[in-house]
């Protein structure tokens, strides 16, 4: 008997069935597979290359996983996956959801863009005033500006970044747009980060929204040499901004200087997205071996310490809808119902 139960043991085994009726997955098979992210030397190569090296060890001898670096970033790469560009890319969980839901970067909704884990590290909406601005106005509140609709003279990046898009998203969520606060009388903006530094520090801009994580040396510089004021958003402001795709954040007091209190924020971690084309075994063991090599994760970066595979599944920390041989793990596990 034991003899029986042992060759149907290994029979499930190949078949892709457990002994108790439940669906498993056999052995991984040889894959090749494109991981595209940024420049070598970025935040998010590091992140690839980490990841590529558990991937490495997860599938099969003869396996090829290649690392390019034609990613534009966190809010372009649902475009590039879509686009059949790459099989793997990491993109932001807020961008990847406009992708899909209406399209992002003036393309239609994308179709292929799965996600696998997220919450890979913490970065937030951070909003600040200038001290000086406070003490003329007396607002210290961004829900109480646009309520005045007053002529506040914003800077912030570029079009296309992640930080203009989230500064965007907060006056979206408030009713009000880039053209209100010009027709207000006010300003905004768009430039680099040295840029925004400058027109902060000069007295020529008074507000800056960004999306972004702790230390960020541009904005440590900053409030080391002005007098900044860090506005709390209402929990109704940041209802409306989960329901846009960012996830809870909370900010650590000093986490700048001048900042004394934790502040209550929103961020959209970044995230792993693969190709809906992938078949579901290929991304079970993906999903598997990141989520089991954390270890390996925390040690390439402290910013990966904040990944949790037990809520990695979790819909505002994807973004883009899960691909199904990312479920089956995160079901296996019991973290997904």
């Amino acid at each position: 008997m034991k003899k029986v139960v042992w060759l149907l043991g290994i029979l499930a085994v190949i078949l892709g069935i457990s002994t108790n009726g439940t669906a498993v997955y056999a052995a991984p098979k040889k894959v090749q597979l494109t991981f595209a992210t940024q420049n070598v030397g970025t935040t998010a190569y590091v992140y690839a290359s980490t990841i590529t090296n558990l991937l490495t060890s997860a599938f099969p001898e003869g396996s090829v996983i290649d690392v390019t670096t034609t990613s534009p970033g966190g809010v372009g790469a649902p475009v590039v996956l879509n686009n059949g560009q790459c099989d793997i890319i990491i993109g932001n969980s807020a961008p990847s959801k406009w992708a899909v839901e209406t399209g992002i970067l003036g393309n239609p909704p994308t179709e292929k863009v799965r996600g696998v884990a997220g919450g890979l590290d913490f970065a937030f909406v951070n909003v600040m005033f200038t001290q000086e601005f406070v003490d003329k106005t007396g607002i210290t509140t961004v829900e109480e500006l646009v309520a005045k609709k007053y002529p506040v003279r914003i800077a912030i990046k570029s079009p296309g970044a992640f930080g203009e898009l989230a500064c965007a998203k907060v006056l979206e969520v408030l009713g009000a747009s880039y053209d209100d606060v010009k027709a207000w009388g006010g300003s905004v903006t768009q430039t680099g980060t040295d840029a925004i530094v400058s027109l902060l520090k000069d007295g020529k801009a008074d507000l800056t929204i960004d999306h972004l994580a702790p230390g960020q040396s541009a904005t440590t510089e900053l409030c080391m040499t002005t007098k900044m004021y860090f506005p709390q958003l209402s929990d109704e402001t940041l209802e409306k901004l989960k329901k846009e795709g960012f996830d809870d954040a909370n900010v650590e007091p000093n986490t700048w200087k001048g900042q004394e209190k934790a502040l209550k924020s929103v961020g959209s971690p970044q995230v792993i997205l693969v190709s809906a084309d992938l078949d579901d075994e290929t991304v079970y063991t993906i999903t598997k071996a990141i989520c089991e090599g954390t270890e390996t994760l925390y040690n390439a970066s402290a910013a990966l310490k904040a990944f949790d595979p037990k809520t990695a599944w979790e819909p505002n920390k994807l973004g883009a809808p899960i691909h199904p041989g990312a479920a089956k793990y995160y079901k296996e596990k019991g973290y997904m119902k």
